[in-house]
């Protein structure tokens, strides 16, 4: 049956002209994206703790806190800078890529939101390995990255004018 789908995939590729970005690009975006979210949950954990008082009186509690902090980050970033900037994180922006369902349109938030719950499955960035590059997170949401200036959209109201 999984062949059968990526046949499907393969299929819908082709019509859509989707070229997938290389897995340069994507360890780029992962790494440019990492610094950005790195950052972000550097600076909500300390405005978390400055707004709740002294850390150390609680170390257990403060190590779970940092986790479920730096984890919300983690989510809510990909989620609403992909939704907003329509399937582009900072790193895509800068790598000239976007995240896009498998048949070329713009993720939905939903998808957004899912891709980025994926990413923080034990192991998935193992799953980018290889060639083409096709992470779980994308596998399954049935997304790709695709690099912008190689890949042409067909819409569905191209389709119909034609």
């Amino acid at each position: 049956m999984e062949e059968n789908q990526q046949d499907l995939l393969t299929e819908i590729i082709t019509e859509s002209q989707l070229i997938q970005a290389n897995g340069w690009k994507r360890l780029a975006n992962f790494l440019i994206d990492y610094v950005v979210y790195y950052i972000l949950a550097v600076g909500a954990t300390i405005l978390f703790f400055l707004i709740t008082g002294n850390p150390e009186q609680r170390a257990d509690a403060f190590n779970l806190l940092v986790l479920v902090v730096s984890l919300t980050v983690y989510v809510f970033y990909y989620a609403l800078i992909e939704k907003l900037t329509k399937g582009r994180s900072v790193g895509k922006l800068i790598t000239g890529t976007r995240a896009v369902n498998y048949n070329g349109t713009d993720i939905s938030i939903g998808t957004a939101f899912k891709r980025s719950l994926s990413r923080i499955v034990p192991f998935e960035i193992f799953s980018a390995l290889g060639s083409p590059c096709y992470p779980w997170h994308d596998k399954w949401n049935h997304t790709y990255v695709i690099d912008i200036k190689k890949s042409s959209v067909i819409s569905p109201v191209d389709e119909i004018a034609e």
